[in-house]
């Protein structure tokens, strides 16, 4: 059975900056067998963001709060389910949360 997040849990991943957890999505997804190519295509169909858009919140190192306020999530963003650390993604009553959890990358290429 999953675990609830609790708002603690909230904060601390609104306060993670998209710049520290980006290498982690690469290293993630090159484990996988897939490529930082098809890493960037995933993060712009959930977000809308371009390359460059992707580029300026990495400079600014844009906390998820800012990098998912900023961004026009993708209608169909909800559809992705699976769980990471005890969390069962679907679950989360935090939107942010469930955007922003690293199992996201690699499953929702399922849902383009």
């Amino acid at each position: 059975m999953a675990t609830q997040a609790t708002p603690e849990h909230h904060a601390r991943v609104a306060a993670l900056t998209f710049a520290g957890v980006y290498p982690h999505y690469v290293a993630k997804v090159e484990k996988k067998g897939r490529s930082e190519a098809e890493l960037l295509e995933v993060i712009q169909w959930l977000t809308g963001y371009n390359k460059a858009d992707l580029d300026r919140h990495i400079a600014a190192k844009s906390t998820f709060q800012t990098f998912f306020d900023e961004a026009n999530l993708n209608a169909n963003a909800h559809l992705i389910t699976g769980t990471i650390c005890g969390y069962k993604i679907q679950d989360l009553d935090n939107e942010l949360t469930r955007a922003a959890l690293p199992s996201l990358i690699p499953r929702a290429k399922d849902f383009m």
